[in-house]
C-alpha cells in the first residue's frame, strides 16, 4: 500500500469523528501511506486536541457555515446546504491533494454524508460507507429503503397500516418505538429520511459496494449475514484498545470537542473495586431539568459512589450542578464537564455505566466489560437498548412513565439489579465480561476484526493496480497507436 492515499471525511459530531479517527490511526499501522482525516472548517476548530501519528494528515470541506453560525432555519435547509458547499468543497479538496502529488485513492465516509460517494464516484475513486451505528440498525434502514420491498412507504400512507413490527434474522420482533427515530416519517427526525434513504440507494446503484461496520462478526452474525448484499464488512470495536489490554499496541489520544477535567481519575483511585456508577449521555442529548432531578435522587437511593458527566452547556447557570453539591458531597458523587469516556471504563473502580445506548459508548461498554443501565433518547439509541436487555444481556432498559419521564425509583431498581448481588445481576455481569473478551478476540491479530481490514485492504490494493494497469494498458495502446506508420499516407 506504499502509494495508497486514503481520505476519511466525517461531521464534527463525537460519535463522528471518534470511529472514524480510530480507523484512520488503523489504517495507518496497516501500511496505509497516507491517511488524510477531514471535517467541516468549523468543526476542525472545535477540536481540542489531534493525535500525533506519523503519515496521519487533517484537511477540512465546508458545510455551508464556516463560521459555525447556522443561518439555515430549520434542519432541511441546513443538510442542503451541507450537500452543497460539502460536494463542492471535497471535490476542490481532491483536486488539490493531486495537484499536491497526493492524489487521493480511497474515500470512506461515514453518516450525513451520502452525497461523498456521488463526488468519489464522479471522479473515478472508489469509496465505502463506514456506518457507525449497529449493523441491526442498518439492517433495519435497509429493510425500510431498499427498492425491493422497502416498507417506508406503509408507514408513511394514510392508506397502507404499517406491520405491527418487523423480524430480522435470528433477532426478537422490533416494535415502532425499537426503531431508529431517523426512519419514521412520522417521527422527530423525520427531515433525517430522505439522507438515509440516500445512503441505501448509492449502495444500492454501487457494482461493488463496501460497508464498513464499528461492529464485530458474533455480535450481530445473523443479522450481518441478512444484508449481505451491500457487502458488509465489520471492523469494529473501533476504540483504543490499548487502555483496556496493555498488550494491544495502539495510539490511544483522540479529538475530543470538549475540555476534559483533571480531578475525575485521583478521585476514581479512593474508590472500592466495581464500586462506582459512571453516568453519561453522550455529546448531544441534553436531558430535561426533571429527568435530572429524578436520576440525582435514583442514584442517591443506591447509596453508592456515582461519577456523572454533565457537559457545561448543558446548565450554563450552574444552577443544577449547585444543588447536587448541597445535596451530596464529593465522596459519594463527582460531577465533570467531560472526560476520557476509555479510560473511565477501563478504571478498575467502575461498576455500572447508566447511558443512553449511543453506539460508540455501546462498544466501548461492551469491550471493557461494564454493564449497563440503559435510558436510550433518540435515534438509534432504542434499538441499541433493546440489543442490549434482550439479545446480548449485559444491561437492562429503564423504563419511562405516562410522561416519558424515568422516575428516581426505577433509576435505582435498574441500578440495583445490574450492580446488586442478586442473580440478575450475576448473569449480566457475567454477560458482559464474555462479551469483553469477545470484543478484544475480535481486534486481535487474527481475530475476525483484524483479518476482514486486512482482507479490505488487499481488496483495494488488488483493485487500485487493476485500474492502474488498465489505464497503463490504454496509454500502451495510445502510444503504439500514435508510433504506427499511416496507412493511407503516400511514400
Amino acid at each position: 500500500m506504499e502509494n495508497q492515499h486514503f481520505l476519511l471525511i466525517a461531521c464534527p459530531f463525537q460519535g463522528h469523528l471518534n470511529p472514524m479517527l480510530q480507523l484512520a490511526k488503523n489504517l495507518r499501522q496497516a501500511g496505509a501511506a497516507r491517511v488524510t482525516f477531514a471535517t467541516t472548517v468549523h468543526g476542525l476548530t472545535q477540536i481540542k486536541t489531534f493525535p500525533s501519528l506519523d503519515g496521519l494528515y487533517f484537511a477540512s470541506f465546508s458545510d455551508g457555515f464556516d463560521d459555525g453560525i447556522k443561518h439555515a432555519t430549520n434542519s432541511q435547509d441546513m443538510l442542503s446546504e451541507l450537500k452543497r458547499a460539502g460536494s463542492q468543497t471535497l471535490t476542490e479538496l481532491i483536486l488539490t491533494f493531486s495537484k499536491n502529488c497526493h492524489p487521493v485513492s480511497f474515500l470512506i465516509y461515514t453518516l450525513i454524508l451520502p452525497w461523498a460517494a456521488d463526488v468519489a464516484r464522479y471522479m473515478s475513486i472508489p469509496s465505502a460507507f463506514l456506518y457507525i451505528q449497529s449493523a441491526t440498525s442498518l439492517a433495519l434502514c435497509h429493510h425500510f429503503f431498499n427498492r425491493h420491498g422497502g416498507v417506508y412507504d406503509l408507514y408513511n400512507s394514510s392508506e397502507n397500516k404499517p406491520p405491527s413490527s418487523i423480524q430480522l434474522p435470528g433477532l426478537p420482533p422490533f416494535e415502532t418505538e425499537d426503531i431508529p427515530s431517523f426512519l419514521l416519517p412520522n417521527g422527530p427526525h423525520s427531515s433525517l429520511n430522505p439522507v438515509f434513504q440516500h445512503h441505501i440507494q448509492v449502495l444500492e446503484q454501487e457494482p461493488s459496494p463496501r460497508v464498513l461496520l464499528n461492529s464485530f462478526d458474533c455480535l450481530e452474525e445473523e443479522v450481518i449475514a441478512a444484508i449481505g448484499n451491500i457487502n458488509p464488512i465489520p471492523i469494529g470495536p473501533l476504540i483504543p484498545f490499548a487502555l483496556l489490554d496493555k498488550n494491544h499496541q495502539s495510539d490511544t489520544s483522540g479529538c475530543d470537542l470538549f475540555e476534559k477535567s483533571t480531578e475525575y481519575i485521583q478521585w476514581l483511585n479512593s474508590k472500592p473495586k466495581r464500586s462506582v456508577i459512571y453516568v453519561s449521555f453522550g455529546s448531544i442529548a441534553v436531558l430535561q431539568k426533571n429527568q435530572m432531578e429524578e436520576m440525582l435522587l435514583g442514584l442517591i437511593g443506591t447509596c453508592r459512589p456515582f461519577l456523572w458527566i454533565i457537559r457545561s452547556s448543558d446548565n450554563k447557570d450552574t444552577e443544577f450542578e449547585e444543588m447536587v453539591r448541597e445535596k451530596v458531597n464529593k465522596e459519594k458523587g463527582l460531577i465533570v464537564p467531560w472526560c476520557s469516556q476509555m479510560e473511565v471504563l477501563a478504571h478498575e473502580s467502575i461498576g455500572c455505566y447508566m447511558m443512553h445506548c449511543g453506539w460508540n459508548s455501546t462498544m466501548e461498554s461492551l469491550a471493557a466489560g461494564i454493564p449497563v443501565v440503559g435510558l436510550p433518547q433518540f435515534a438509534d439509541q432504542t434499538t441499541s437498548a433493546k440489543m442490549i436487555e434482550e439479545v446480548w444481556g449485559n444491561g437492562v432498559r429503564a423504563r419511562v412513565n405516562e410522561v416519558g419521564i424515568v422516575e428516581a425509583e426505577e433509576i435505582r431498581r435498574c441500578l440495583e439489579v445490574v450492580i446488586g448481588s442478586g442473580e440478575k445481576g450475576q448473569e449480566i455481569r457475567s454477560n458482559a465480561k464474555k462479551w469483553s473478551g469477545l470484543a478484544l478476540d475480535a481486534v486481535k491479530d487474527g481475530g475476525s476484526s483484524h483479518n476482514n481490514l486486512k482482507a479490505f485492504l488487499e481488496n483495494v490494493t488488488i483493485s487500485a493496480k487493476m485500474i492502474s494497469g488498465v489505464f497503463d494498458e490504454g496509454a500502451e495502446n495510445k502510444t503504439k497507436d500514435a508510433t504506427k506508420p499511416n496507412e493511407n499516407s503516400k511514400n
